[in-house]
């Protein structure tokens, strides 16, 4: 008698886009390889839709109305910092680029991409991986290095302005409760800052944040 088969989970996936016939499109391509676990046309029903099923990986539309996918990446990464996210859009400007990346998608990839690309590109955010067209890639590694309102080091880039003040504070060695009463929020925010931090700086805990930001002169 054959041993039984062990089931292996697919991968869940969130898809976000306010073209209803690209998403379907889309839909009915991963959901061959994926779990498609949702869908969304604007922006308020992706971010609800999102924190509902938690996706391990959402696929986002860059150009929406009331904020576009960078409104959806800052309301859900606040509550939800594992989910990751690839931007999918139509645009290769380098503003719409960097301002998803800023808001702490981990790649970035346009629409003229092959199915199969696509659903690798896919697996390999779910993986850790930053995954981006092939000719925005050089791009963004050039506008890290040079555009002063990105910054030179494009790891650090990834934090918003609050989440380097908590790095900072906690690179310090202060606790959880201090940085929350230093900088007057909750400790649960204090919380969930540190693990955006850590989910975008690809670190395991908080020893190796604070050798992290000790190596590069943070505190």
């Amino acid at each position: 008698m054959d041993p039984p088969r062990l089931r292996v989970k697919r991968i869940r996936v969130f898809l976000v886009d306010d073209h209803l016939l690209f998403l379907s499109g889309v839909q009915a391509e991963l959901g061959r390889e994926f779990e498609v676990v949702g869908a969304a046309s604007d922006v308020v029903d992706a971010i609800e839709g999102i924190r509902t099923t938690r996706p391990d990986v959402t696929l986002l539309d860059v150009h929406m109305p009331e904020g576009g996918g960078a409104a959806v990446l800052e309301a859900v990464t606040a509550t939800h910092p594992d989910i990751r996210f690839l931007a999918l859009s139509v645009s290769d400007a380098p503003e719409d680029v960097i301002t998803v990346i800023r808001a702490g998608a981990r790649g970035y990839v346009t629409k003229t991409i092959a199915p199969d690309d696509l659903a690798e590109a896919v697996q390999r955010v779910h993986e850790g991986d930053a995954v981006f067209s092939p000719r925005l890639a050089g791009f963004v590694l050039d506008a890290f290095a040079t555009d002063p309102r990105v910054g030179a080091d494009p790891e650090l880039d990834l934090l918003t302005s609050r989440e380097r003040e908590v790095l900072r504070l906690i690179a310090r060695g202060y606790a959880y409760r201090e940085v929350a009463r230093r900088l007057h929020l909750s400790v649960k925010t204090v919380e969930t800052h540190v693990s955006a931090v850590l989910r975008k700086l690809q670190l395991s805990n908080r020893h190796e944040l604070t050798r992290w930001a000790t190596d590069r002169r943070l505190v």
